[in-house]
C-alpha cells in the first residue's frame, strides 16, 4: 500500500500541485514544498508548478468573468458569498486587488471573476497575476519545505522511509480542512445580497 501511494506520488504528484493550485490551493502547494523537501520531486519543480497552477489557475476565472458574464456558470459564482466584497474591492483599488486576492482564502474564484467584470486591462492584469503567482508559490512551497526541514529534526529517522508519504498526505488533509473551516466561518459572516 505505502508503495503504491509513493509510486503515485512520484507519478501524478506535481500534476496533483499543478491542478491544486489552479483553484484554493494553498494545503497543495504547501504539501508540493513538503515533497520537495523529502526529494520526491525538487523543490524548483514543486515551485514553477504551484506558481504555474496559481497564474493559469487565475487567469482562468478572469477570463470567465471577462469573455462569460453572462454564462449561467458565472452567474452561480457571482451569487457565491463574498463576491460582492470583492467586486467593491477591484472597482476601487484593482491593481492591489489581484496582487492580493489569492491570499485571501475562499475569495480566489470569486476574485477571478469579480476581476474579470472589472475594467482592469487583461495586461495589467496578466503581469499582476504573474506576480502575485510567483510570490504565492514561493511563500506556501517554501512553508512546505521548511515545514519538512522541521519535521525531520523532530520525527527524525521515521521521515527517511515511506511514512513521509503519509505523514504529508496526512498534514495536507489537515490544513485543507483547517482553511475550509476558516472559509465557512467567514462566509457565514459574509451578507448575502
Amino acid at each position: 500500500m505505502i508503495d503504491t501511494i509513493h509510486h503515485l506520488v512520484e507519478r501524478f504528484g506535481l500534476l496533483a500541485v499543478f491542478i491544486g493550485c489552479m483553484a484554493e490551493g494553498e494545503s497543495v502547494a504547501i504539501l508540493g514544498g513538503f515533497f520537495a523537501h523529502q526529494q520526491v520531486f525538487s523543490p524548483w519543480q514543486a515551485f514553477a508548478t504551484a506558481s504555474a497552477g496559481a497564474f493559469f489557475g487565475d487567469t482562468l476565472f478572469f477570463v470567465l468573468g471577462r469573455r462569460f458574464s453572462n454564462h449561467k456558470w458565472v452567474r452561480l459564482l457571482r451569487r457565491r458569498p463574498g463576491f460582492s466584497h470583492a467586486y467593491r474591492m477591484v472597482q476601487s483599488h484593482p491593481n492591489l486587488f489581484v496582487l492580493a486576492n489569492r491570499y485571501i482564502y475562499g475569495m480566489r474564484l470569486a476574485g477571478g471573476i469579480a476581476a474579470g467584470l472589472s475594467r482592469i486591462p487583461v495586461p495589467v492584469f496578466l503581469a499582476l497575476n504573474a506576480l502575485s503567482a510567483l510570490v504565492w508559490a514561493a511563500l506556501f512551497v517554501s512553508l512546505g519545505y521548511v515545514f519538512g526541514l522541521g519535521a525531520e529534526h523532530i520525527i527524525g529517522d521515521a521521515l527517511k522511509g515511506h511514512q513521509r508519504l503519509l505523514i504529508g498526505l496526512g498534514i495536507g488533509v489537515v490544513v485543507a480542512i483547517a482553511a475550509w473551516l476558516l472559509a465557512r466561518h467567514v462566509a457565514k459572516k459574509e451578507p448575502r445580497e
